[in-house]
């Protein structure tokens, strides 16, 4: 590789490198420094990303290290979506006001790491490269799921991620392998001109379920979601804000690229298994969700069905279709780190958070403000017009009829049914239930982030022309 070279693709991952390099030296500033440099690590940490995000719209479009990476409109939609997501859980760690943990200067350098391998991820265009970036991703996860190292739950939160994971990960590299001997090749390009020229066989197609299965783990959809309940419930609540945030969106992203860069030509074979994951995650989700009583592991089954949805998109295989999924991502990001804000305020005056759903009662007397926006955020999640999560599922169910997918659509809508009840029971008991605890002060780190999704859900139909045009030109760059 030439000097010209190596320089353009050092341009092109100027963001990568702003995390990985100020990741190690606020590793070594709190090495020095010790544990007393927490607070101003995350405050660095989140400087870092903000850097991050503007270097994205600096370095430009092209491919990177000889193909292995590629940056188009749908790279930087998808990343800066990685980044706000990161940016975000950081902030929601400072206003966590249980920092026994959180303090280490360990947490932010590990979720610095983390964005890096998403932004990877996100931007990989062959086999390697994907695989390199979502373990990067994957490995600061499984740590900082059990950084309570005195809580019980925590602990077994972070065991059971990196079991599993590891699992997922086992499968993946499976199907990589059956990938490269069926096609010869591990470029994104190259796999789908093989597919194309009728050099595959059946090989291959177990190979891409493989390559399936071992990434929709990230994204938590059925039959793999079996880690997230009990990861989400027992991992801090800034963790299981992050894990449901920005990781779904990188994982999303790279499905999405899978699928219609390296698998396209294969699309009558890979439909079968996205509508079949699609249907189960809406399906389960939904109808689990109803019995819970913690809030967190609420948000556990209501997260599986929202990839769900997001899926009806993808399976269409269209460019109104991965529209539709980029621009859900968005529209669940922001309101999922709403909801997690509010979870995080949930803390007694006398000191000490509650999680159950029956501890928001009567919340819109002692706490009408945050009454308001959980409010405001289940709608969104329900997807009751003309709050953002409407539009989301009406460009993903959109597509999906125009793709003649009609009972996918269909039942896609009916589960968004079942789901409204659970969202309205949450919004049941703030609203006209009796008062049992009291909260205390809400940090203004906290009020910031659901502030902002609470404008973003409501705000939509103001500022949701930018976006949606933002999506489409993010779909253009894959068709």
């Amino acid at each position: 590789m030439t000097s010209e070279l190596l320089l353009s693709s050092l341009k092109l991952i100027m963001p990568e490198l702003i995390l990985s390099v100020g990741a190690m030296v606020l590793l070594m500033i709190g090495a020095f420094a010790g544990r007393k440099s927490g607070q101003t690590i995350v405050g660095l940490a989140v400087f870092l990303l903000i850097a991050a995000f503007g270097a994205l719209f600096w370095a430009g479009e092209g491919t990177a290290f000889g193909g292995s990476l590629v940056f188009n409109d749908f790279t930087l939609f998808m990343q800066a979506l990685a980044l706000i997501g990161a940016a975000l859980s950081m902030i929601l760690s400072v206003g966590h006001e249980e920092p026994e943990y959180l303090d280490r200067f360990e947490f932010p350098v590990l979720m610095l790491l983390s964005t890096t391998g998403m932004l990877l991820m996100v931007s990989a265009n062959d086999m390697l490269a994907f695989y390199m970036g979502l373990e990067l991703m994957s490995l600061p996860l499984y740590v900082i799921a059990a950084i309570n190292r005195d809580s019980l739950r925590s602990t077994e939160a972070g065991l059971k991620y990196f079991v599993l994971g590891s699992l997922s990960s086992g499968m993946l590299l499976y199907g990589i392998s059956l990938v490269y001997g069926f096609t010869g090749n591990i470029g994104f390009g190259p796999v789908a001109a093989a597919i194309s020229a009728g050099e595959t066989g059946l090989g291959f197609i177990f190979g891409m379920v493989f390559v399936l299965a071992g990434i929709t783990f990230k994204i938590s959809a059925v039959p793999f979601h079996m880690w997230t309940p009990d990861v989400y419930e027992g991992a801090p609540t800034p963790v299981t804000a992050f894990f449901a945030s920005a990781p779904k969106v990188a994982a999303m992203a790279i499905i999405v690229r899978l699928l219609t860069e390296a698998f396209g030509p294969a699309a009558d074979e890979w439909r079968q298994v996205v509508v079949f994951i699609a249907i189960a995650s809406m399906v389960l989700g939904a109808f689990a969700a109803i019995g819970q009583r913690n809030i967190k592991r609420l948000m556990a089954y209501s997260s599986i069905t929202h990839m769900g949805y997001a899926l009806v998109g993808l399976a269409a295989d269209s460019e109104a279709g991965v529209k539709g999924v980029a621009l859900y991502m968005a529209i669940y990001l922001f309101t999922t780190l709403g909801v997690f804000a509010i979870i995080m305020a949930m803390r007694l005056k006398e000191g000490g958070n509650v999680e159950n759903i029956d501890d928001l009662a009567g919340l819109s007397t002692t706490k009408p403000v945050m009454a308001v926006v959980l409010t405001a955020l289940m709608f969104s999640l329900a997807g009751v017009p003309p709050l953002a999560g409407f539009f989301g599922k009406y460009f993903v169910f959109l597509a999906a009829i125009d793709a003649k997918l009609y009972t996918l659509a269909i039942i896609g809508i009916v589960s968004s049914v079942v789901a409204c009840f659970y969202y309205l029971r949450v919004i049941k008991v703030m609203w006209f239930d009796e008062p049992t605890v009291e909260f205390s002060r809400v940090a203004g780190e906290l009020r910031f982030v659901f502030g902002i999704s609470g404008l973003f859900a409501i705000g939509y139909l103001l500022f949701g022309g930018a976006l949606n045009d933002a999506a489409e030109a993010a779909a253009a760059a894959l068709f």
